[in-house]
């Protein structure tokens, strides 16, 4: 939505320290989604202080893109994302081949900001090299990075993936977000094998992992029923 007037309740929510990190880290990468000067400071101000990693590294990946949008000066130069989604990075211009996205993706002793440009390069590429040095990526250190991969292939929705999606929702001692986004994205590629995961961790003792199976299920199930997911949010609600 990227809706200035959100800015208060999420600063709110990010300098709130008894919110799980996962929340913290949705509310700094809206607040460099919304891609205003005036977040800077707020964001500084969490990327110095927060105690969890992955919301520091989401503070410093949207700082990079507001100055990266204040670079590009009206905006218009930024790249669309194919996927309708306001990525937390632009994908990266500087090199073309996946073998050299990959390069970048892998490296740990890269930035943070340029291992994301790398990651939605590859998944603009989409072809069989950029999946699979995607799906290489999720043995990255950062949970942060790795909720990111997750995502991208739910998006993608390469059936590919599945079986390392899988082996990270079944890893308990993996970080809740990653598992949580891996959820998402067997949902999104929907297999059967993907499902009957999904079912069985819509059990797990993290709330964060079987809410994630309980909603990727739900969704599964209204668009089976010949409805679109933004039918949702079009009904009017019902009045009893």
């Amino acid at each position: 939505m990227q809706d200035v007037d959100a800015i208060p309740a999420l600063t709110a929510v990010l300098n709130d320290l008894s919110l799980h990190p996962i929340i913290r880290h949705e509310a700094a990468e809206a607040l460099g989604a919304i891609g205003i000067e005036s977040n800077v400071p707020i964001l500084r101000n969490s990327l110095a202080l927060d105690p969890a990693q992955e919301v520091r590294e989401t503070c410093e990946l949207a700082l990079e893109r507001i100055e990266q949008l204040k670079d590009a000066g009206d905006g218009s130069a930024v790249e669309k994302s194919p996927f309708m989604s306001v990525d937390p990075a632009a994908p990266t211009t500087s090199c073309s081949s996946a073998n050299q996205l990959r390069e970048a993706l892998l490296d740990e002793e890269r930035g943070m900001y340029e291992r994301y440009e790398a990651l939605f390069a590859l998944r603009n590429n989409g072809g069989d090299e950029a999946v699979a040095a995607i799906i290489d990526s999720l043995a990255s250190k950062s949970a942060l990075l790795k909720h990111e991969v997750a995502y991208v292939l739910g998006q993608l929705q390469n059936k590919n993936a599945s079986a390392a999606l899988s082996n990270i929702l079944k890893n308990v001692n993996e970080h809740p977000m990653v598992r949580h986004e891996a959820a998402e994205a067997l949902g999104s590629i929907a297999d059967d094998q993907s499902i009957s995961l999904l079912e069985e961790f819509a059990k797990d003792s993290e709330p964060i992992v079987s809410q994630s199976c309980e909603v990727a299920l739900s969704m599964l199930e209204f668009e089976r029923s010949g409805k679109s997911f933004e039918y949702l949010f079009m009904q009017s609600p019902l009045v009893q």
